[in-house]
């Protein structure tokens, strides 16, 4: 069921429904068998991390756990949860059948792509609440008129990241469409054009998506590894702060105000980023009384959430207070991620 609010209509009281949107970077959720042409060797048995059917078990639950977590906060399951670092559809099956979230019934949305490590992008959907129309996995290109890239033509031919998936279907009887990216890289300090296009083919598609569909409302959501301050998120996405400066194309980005006010999603050397990113476009954000608009529901200011419990969380050590990931110095320690899932609220309030 979706979340429930009592409110007044006409001296009488109105139910009202409210549906949990998610994302989560599940950080490497790699099964134990090599996937043919990928370069998956490191989560094997005899690879580097010794991935053996133990840990991959532990790893699952601890997904689930999370999972878990937030519908007892919340007190319903997500409506839709993007995920990413997914390795393939069977980790997916296997997360979903896991006893902790199995009640939640959740199907996947999901393409292989064509990232060499081979993890992917995925959905996972209430079917009861979301009903899918159609979906498509968009692939990186380098066709911008715009950027100039940094990489040549045969670095571009050579080139390969996650696809990004678009799936669009009915929420509450509302046409609605979700978008789910894990952008370009920041390893090796490159990639801000990449990033950038990669916003661009998001913002492209959408806008073609507004055109066929008026009115649609559509969530954007991904690792963008961007901050929702940068390039690639305010120039590309057209990512706003508020609601009010809304143009018709733009996203409402409510990680924008969340970052500035010192919160984060992941540590890199004890600084702290939000890149596990919501956005929503102007007709989810400033929609007509009645329909689905997301809404603030973090002490009433923020419109979303970073979601964090002492479990997750690195109490003592080198790495205290930061997300406790599933690896940490080469060693196992059986942690969840390295990144802390996020999430809105949409309501027909």
């Amino acid at each position: 069921m979706a979340l429930l609010f009592l409110a007044p209509s006409l001296g009488a009281q109105k139910r009202v429904k409210g549906y949990v949107i998610g994302f989560y970077n599940m950080e490497n959720l790699f099964d134990t068998y090599h996937d043919e042409g990928k370069n998956d060797y490191e989560f094997l048995p005899d690879g580097a991390n010794q991935w053996t059917e133990v840990k991959y078990q532990k790893k699952l639950r601890n997904m689930a756990t999370v999972i878990q977590a937030m519908k007892e906060d919340n007190k319903v399951w997500h409506t839709l949860l993007g995920v990413c670092e997914i390795e393939n559809r069977h980790v997916l099956e296997d997360l979903v059948s896991q006893p902790e979230i199995a009640a939640a019934n959740f199907q996947i949305v999901h393409y292989d792509g064509p990232d060499r490590r081979g993890v992917d992008v995925a959905l996972l959907y209430r079917p009861d609440q979301f009903k899918v129309i159609e979906s498509q996995s968009i692939p990186f290109d380098f066709r911008s008129s715009t950027i100039t890239f940094e990489l040549d033509s045969l670095g571009q031919a050579d080139f390969r990241t996650r696809d990004v998936l678009m799936v669009r279907g009915t929420l509450d009887g509302e046409m609605f469409a979700v978008y789910v990216a894990h952008l370009p890289s920041r390893i090796g300090g490159k990639g801000g054009d990449l990033r950038g296009r990669g916003a661009e083919i998001i913002h492209e598609h959408a806008v073609e998506l507004m055109k066929r569909f008026p009115g649609i409302k559509i969530v954007v959501m991904g690792d963008m590894n961007d901050d929702p301050t940068d390039e690639s998120q305010v120039t590309y996405l057209r990512a706003r702060e508020t609601i009010a400066e809304l143009g018709e194309y733009d996203f409402f980005s409510p990680f924008i105000a969340m970052l500035k006010a010192g919160y984060g999603t992941l540590a890199y050397q004890g600084s702290w980023n939000v890149f596990d990113i919501i956005l929503v476009n102007k007709a989810l954000a400033d929609a007509p009384a009645g329909t689905l608009k997301v809404i603030p529901f973090v002490a009433k200011k923020f419109y979303a959430r970073i979601f964090n419990k002492p479990f997750m969380i690195h109490q003592d050590g080198p790495y205290k207070d930061q997300p406790k990931r599933t690896f940490s110095n080469g060693a196992f320690i059986n942690g969840y991620s390295d990144h802390y899932p996020t999430y809105i609220v949409v309501s027909n309030q």
